[in-house]
């Protein structure tokens, strides 16, 4: 699995969203790259900062999620997202 982080921050936190009507951040787990390389340009298409996308352990974060109480979402190949007009965040 893949998470975007901003370019030389990436030990800052991770790309979340926050959800409107519970004020939750909420982590994007990428199944593939593509996706999030997708995502990324996406981003900073709307002028956020140069991102990077790391390989991680997705077992790994997820239990690291459940184990912190952060909740997430998983983009497999079939979802289609975009940027939010919501407030973005880093968990």
């Amino acid at each position: 699995m893949y998470i975007l982080t901003i370019y030389g921050k990436e030990t800052e936190g991770a790309y979340s969203v926050t959800d409107e009507s519970s004020g939750d951040k909420i982590l994007y787990l990428f199944e593939e790259e593509d996706d999030a390389t997708r995502f990324a340009m996406m981003l900073e298409d709307d002028g956020y900062p140069e991102m990077h996308i790391l390989e991680i352990d997705g077992d790994d974060m997820i239990q690291a999620c459940i184990l912190h109480g952060h909740r997430y979402t998983v983009i497999t190949a079939n979802d289609v997202v975009i940027p939010p007009n919501i407030e973005h965040d880093f968990i």
